[in-house]
């Protein structure tokens, strides 16, 4: 008869989410695992194959929320250039209170890993394309609602609202709460409203 696992799968990557968000993923080790998710090692291993395999199934889960967290915020706004302003106000704020780092955790990861961890690099610039490809859909909806120009590239203002949220949640960290946020990401839509009209 197979054994039942004593575990819940999305409770310990959820755990570990948070562990690696704030150590990064070469400062956490297995007993650091073990300790917060209450696993043994060779159950972590039986389960995820390695310390990697567990930390592709964080970044995938990390990128899911923020996926979400945009959707919920669609749903909550009444223009697509309000959605993104209020997901980007949600993140920066949020994870300076709540979250295990200010930082972003695909960029906290990617400025971590080397070629020595090509895949898992590979795996992180991945999911941060992903989120990238959601401001492109909602720059997209803005195009199709009269609030940015057509003749603008999404793509390109995409890149340019992700480089800021990296710059904001960083500059956040750095300046030990003492930013001014809110007028930092005003000044930011700002900036953006120069680049789409």
């Amino acid at each position: 008869m197979a054994k039942t696992a004593k575990f819940n799968r999305d409770d310990v990557i959820e755990k570990a989410t948070n562990l690696y968000w704030e150590k990064g993923f070469h400062a956490t080790s297995m007993r650091n695992l073990q300790d917060v998710v209450d696993m043994r090692p060779g159950s972590i291993y039986a389960t995820f194959g390695s310390k990697e395999g567990l930390f592709k199934e964080v970044l995938h889960k990390y990128t899911e929320i923020g996926v979400g967290q945009i959707a919920e915020c669609k749903a909550s706004s009444s223009s697509s250039l309000e959605a993104l302003k209020n997901f980007i106000t949600l993140i920066v704020f949020e994870s300076q209170k709540s979250a295990p780092s200010g930082m972003c955790m695909l960029a906290k990861t990617i400025a971590e890993l080397t070629e020595e961890n090509a895949e898992l690099l590979a795996e992180t610039k991945k999911m941060l394309t992903i989120m990238e490809g959601q401001f492109i859909i909602l720059l997209e909806e803005a195009q199709q609602q009269d609030e940015v120009s057509k003749d603008k590239d999404a793509v390109q203002l995409a890149r340019f609202v992700q480089v800021q949220i990296m710059g904001l949640r960083a500059y956040a960290c750095a300046s030990n709460g003492d930013a001014p946020l809110k007028q930092m990401i005003d000044d930011m839509f700002t900036l953006l409203q120069e680049r789409i009209n």
